[in-house]
Order: C-alpha cells, then sequence, then structure tokens
C-alpha cells in the first residue's frame, strides 16, 4: 500500500493554480527532518487552497500517496515525484504534534483512500 505521512515545515509560501478542469491545486515544499539530522525537502501537491498565514516556517502534518507524474517540457518528457495530499494538518501551541497526526490519520478514511489509491 502506498502510504506517506510527514510532519516538517513550510521551507516557501504556497503556491495555488487553477486547473483547466477549473480545481484548485495548491504546491507546497515541505521540510521534513530525517534521523541523521539531515532536512529532506518533499514537494506536496494538494487539491486544496492553503489558509491564509500559512508561510515559510509553518508546522504542518501530511497525509498522502506518492505519485510520479510525466510531462513534456522543451520538448523532453521529465518527471517530477510527489505526494499528493489527502489531508493537511497546520501544527500549532493548541494542536500539537501528535493531535495534528491523529486528525490526518482520521482523515484516512476508505473514500477519500480509495480515491487516491486509483488515482495513483
Amino acid at each position: 500500500m502506498n502510504i506517506v505521512i510527514l510532519i516538517g515545515q513550510l521551507s516557501s509560501a504556497p503556491r495555488h493554480v487553477e486547473l483547466p478542469s477549473g480545481a484548485p491545486r495548491c504546491s507546497l515544499e515541505l521540510s521534513c527532518p530525517v534521523a541523521d539530522g539531515r532536512t529532506l525537502g518533499v514537494p506536496i501537491s494538494w487539491d486544496r487552497v492553503a489558509p491564509a498565514g500559512w508561510d515559510p516556517g509553518t508546522r504542518l502534518a501530511v497525509a498522502g500517496v506518492v505519485r510520479r507524474r510525466f510531462f513534456r517540457a522543451g520538448g523532453i518528457t521529465q518527471s517530477r515525484t510527489e505526494v499528493e495530499a489527502v489531508a493537511v494538518v497546520e501544527v500549532t501551541a493548541r494542536r500539537p504534534e501528535r493531535r495534528a497526526l491523529a486528525q490526518v490519520i482520521a482523515a484516512l478514511d476508505a473514500d477519500a483512500w480509495d480515491a487516491a489509491r486509483h488515482a495513483a
């Protein structure tokens, strides 16, 4: 099964686009710490509009699936690997990591997961 759960902080401001279908798409860049002390940049794609106030440094919990997209640019086929978010929750003093994780995990109900798995 393809499941990803991340906690990290935004390394840049969210970027919003409208797809040709009219659906919103938000691109997030999450900086996630790993056990050896490094941080990894993880691109996140989300089919929502990020709330106002999410700036670089905002801590987020994300649940989703890993997806590899192919596209043509400059006449060359290229690919990008990203996490397609099913749920994104801000980590705050009132919603610490453990509670934020519980919320994104709860969002992985059968319908949302089924749709994400079939889209991958």
